[in-house]
């Protein structure tokens, strides 16, 4: 496809639409093998060429990839270019690695990670990185951000009259070094053995590395940020690099064993990071910080999980030490003014890897800009409780949706935090603090920052902030009043009758104190008698003898219980815990109706009686065999009578978050697989409760428990649609709204809903676990109390 060109200046125009063939920047080789078996080279590649007069400017385009025959859900999958291809050089792209092959390519000019097809598929040369909508030929013809295309092999978007033929794992597709282009992709390119060249005329294993076979003690002429590029991706992936010079500002000697090397002399491009990290596998590093080294070792990129973005490393290293006590690099100051508010780019579910760099756009990006560098931030709020594995979160914005008690709330998906940012030390030596939400880290906090694929970005702390304790206290609600009917809901994670009696205590001084001795309690994450011991038991009774025994001595009632066994292994959770909701009631305030029958099996269901609305079963589960509730808890059901008044009472364990992927990954935005699941169990009960409000209208039902979502997503949609439920957490001030927290994150998973009868009602979510420290569940518990007088038929 032609291109205008502007002699008089010194890149050429953005190139229109034209059917006349290309003057300037075309597709020089494809090839799709890298990798493969039988293969020589390790990696994919795109090579264009500049077959004019001018140097052409690809700042803003990218190279573009579909399928050779294109579904209804294939989309074209992107890498942005950056640079200009010199008059009549080549410009080397290198995309999607394999496992096979022996031979690196050249040092790349831009890098993705677009697994392309040996055989069949179409690239194209784009004035944008928006990824292209048409999957026909004639449509690509007609967008005029399309400058050049190639099909090979079967692909049905192509130029002229046929694809490029003999694509192959040993073979790519290239034109003439003429780089002559008639718009017939058949006629304009060849099959033939592999020949990629990059930008500085480099073939494979000619400068690799940047081995100028120099002395020893000099620098090579490869730099970090030359490793690093303006991607997530390295451009020398796969390549061993030689002498990269670099002052060693952190060490890593347990876990990934290894070292943090930064260039003292950067370059002027805010998207390239001055630093990496050295993974020395199974040998402590022995290099000191303030080192001045040279290291040779191969570039890869270590993903810490499938769907986790990359830290870009040098394996296998080989190090040596110029001078020691050098001064390092300055630090990075994070803070509300350094970070930008929006959080990360789209890919439309796809990797963002191959992207250009945004740093002052997007906060993800100016965090990767910045990998493996020395950043610092002064006298930030702790938002995440110190854990068991060393670590914490802080905010490097303080007026970022802050909750009440001095967290960071999470309110929607669009609005992640941007501020929040996890916090480990590289001090083994030093006990880590035991932080609570609220604290403050005083001083500065600074180290290089790393990527990890619990929480994202983390600054790996060699200097670690005072930590401020500001006296957080666990709440404890107020007594219900004589005609309140106070219900509580509490996931008491993984409780079982071996678990010390210091958690049944902890736990049981949550119901008998902070929760003031509710009427009602649902509880979840009951285990059976022998915990993960997977035998067979399925019964709970000596693990709630223990608890309600608990209970009692920390003052509170003589409770009963209700539950009914899973079916062995099949309600998920740990394996062999049998994990379930159970009813505890205190029966000098409130009884229990039971209807026998109910099973593990067996759906309860709602009926008219002479003597009003009943349940056929209680404790019964609501549809226990439907496929929404496979390796998942089942809803548990129990009629009550408060004051004369009857009660239906459903406790939730919804399907947990397992399985999505991470807001932080490199696919975005990211699928949230699990919500599937637990909208068809939303569904079950908002029509279980339909059912109930259809055969009475003024039904008292309240619906609770670890719904394991929040209260804007689509499962609490579902559960609520036909407004037979109101979720009570958006009762709260906005500030007050969450049960958990995660990766610094204040959030609502466990939620109590109520049916339109219950209209006078006392509300509030507890705070005793949650940000803590110390914790004994990772749940807080919420409680509402019902004034049955004020909720009477009328």
């Amino acid at each position: 496809m032609s291109v205008g060109t502007a002699g008089a200046f010194a890149f050429t125009a953005l190139p229109a639409a034209s059917a006349t063939p290309s003057a300037s920047a075309v597709i020089a080789e494809v090839y799709g093998g890298g990798g493969n078996s039988g293969a020589t080279l390790t990696r994919d590649f795109v090579e264009l060429g500049n077959a004019g007069s001018a140097a052409y400017d690809l700042s803003g385009y990218s190279v573009q990839y579909l399928p050779g025959s294109p579904s209804a859900g294939s989309t074209w999958q992107v890498t942005a270019l950056t640079g200009a291809i010199a008059p009549g050089a080549r410009y080397l792209v290198g995309e999607g690695t394999g496992s096979g092959g022996t031979t690196a390519l050249p040092t790349t000019d831009a890098g993705g990670s677009i697994a392309m097809s040996a055989t069949t598929g179409t690239i194209a040369l784009v004035s944008g990185t928006t990824a292209l909508t048409c999957k026909t030929a004639a449509d690509c013809a007609a967008d005029p951000s399309v400058v050049d295309l190639t099909g090979y092999g079967t692909a049905v978007v192509r130029e002229g009259s046929g694809p490029a033929t003999g694509a192959s794992n040993t073979a790519s597709v290239a034109r003439a070094d003429s780089l002559a282009d008639t718009d017939d992709n058949a006629a304009d390119l060849t099959a033939g053995t592999p020949t990629p060249v990059n930008s500085a005329g480099q073939t494979p294993g000619s400068g690799d590395g940047g081995d100028d076979g120099g002395s020893p003690t000099d620098p090579g002429t490869v730099r970090v940020h030359d490793i690093q590029g303006t991607t997530r991706l390295s451009p020398y992936a796969g390549q061993t690099v030689t002498r990269v010079p670099g002052i060693v500002t952190g060490v890593r000697s347990s876990g990934s064993l290894g070292y943090w090397i930064q260039d003292p002399t950067p370059d002027t491009d805010p998207r390239t990071s001055e630093a990496v990290f050295v993974y020395t596998g199974s040998a402590k590093p022995t290099v000191a910080v303030g080192d001045s080294v040279l290291v040779t070792g191969k570039v890869s990129e270590y993903y810490p999980s499938s769907t986790s973005q990359s830290n870009t490393e040098i394996g296998g290293p080989t190090t040596t030490v110029l001078s020691s006590g050098n001064a390092l690099p300055d630090a990075v100051t994070l803070d509300a003014t350094s970070v930008p508010d929006a959080y990360i780019p789209t890919a439309s579910g796809g990797s963002i890897e191959s992207l250009a760099l945004q740093p002052t756009v997007y906060a993800q990006d100016f965090y990767e800009s910045l990998e493996g560098m020395r950043v610092t931030f002064a006298d930030a709020r702790v938002v995440g409780a110190s854990d068991a594995y060393g670590e914490l979160w802080v905010t490097v914005k303080p007026d970022e949706n802050a909750t009440s008690r001095g967290g960071t709330l999470y309110s929607s998906y669009d609005q992640p935090n941007t501020g929040r940012i996890e916090v480990m030390s590289l001090d083994t030596t030093s006990t880590f603090p035991a932080a609570n939400v609220g604290d403050e880290l005083s001083g500065a906090t600074t180290g290089p920052l790393d990527y990890s694929t619990y929480g994202g970005y983390n600054v790996q702390a060699t200097q670690l902030g005072t930590l401020v304790d500001n006296g957080l206290k666990q709440e404890v609600t107020r007594r219900q009043k004589k005609d309140e009917l106070a219900v509580a809901t509490y996931n008491v994670e993984n409780l079982d009758a071996l678990d010390v009696q210091e958690k049944f205590d902890r736990l049981a001084e949550g119901v008998a104190v902070n929760l003031d001795s509710p009427d009602i309690v649902a509880l979840e994450e009951i285990q059976d008698d022998n915990g993960a011991t997977d035998d067979g038991t399925v019964t709970a009774e000596a693990t709630l003898k223990r608890f309600t025994d608990a209970v009692r001595a920390a003052g509170g009632p003589a409770y009963k219980w209700r539950y009914i066994s899973p079916t062995n292994d099949q309600d998920g959770g740990e394996p062999g815990g049998n994990i379930r909701q159970v009813f505890l009631f205190n029966p000098k305030r409130v009884s229990f109706t039971d209807h026998t029958g109910g099973d593990a099996t067996t759906a309860t269901s709602v009926v008219k009686t002479r003597r009003g609305v009943e349940l056929t079963y209680s404790p019964g589960r609501i549809d226990p065999t439907n496929a929404a509730w496979d390796d998942s808890r089942k809803p548990l059901v129990g009629e009550f009578t408060f004051q004369g008044e009857q009660v239906f009472v459903v406790a939730n364990h919804f399907i947990s978050k397992g399985g999505d992927q991470p807001i932080h990954g490199r696919y975005q935005p990211p699928a949230r697989s699990s919500e599937t699941q637990r909208a068809a169990q939303a569904a079950e009960v908002n029509t279980f409760v339909k059912s109930l409000l259809a055969a009475d209208k003024n039904a008292k039902a309240i619906v609770l428990g670890d719904l394991n979502d929040y209260e804007f997503s689509q499962t609490v949609t579902t559960l609520t649609a036909g407004n037979v439920l109101k979720p009570l957490i958006t009762t709260l001030p906005a500030a007050e709204r969450y049960t958990y927290v995660y990766d610094g994150n204040s959030q609502t998973l466990d939620h109590i809903l109520t049916s339109p009868a219950v209209t006078s009602f006392d509300y509030d979510v507890v705070h005793i676990n949650a940000e803590f420290a110390d914790q004994a569940s990772d749940h807080d518990p919420q409680i509402v109390r019902i004034d049955v007088s004020k909720c009477r038929r009328r």
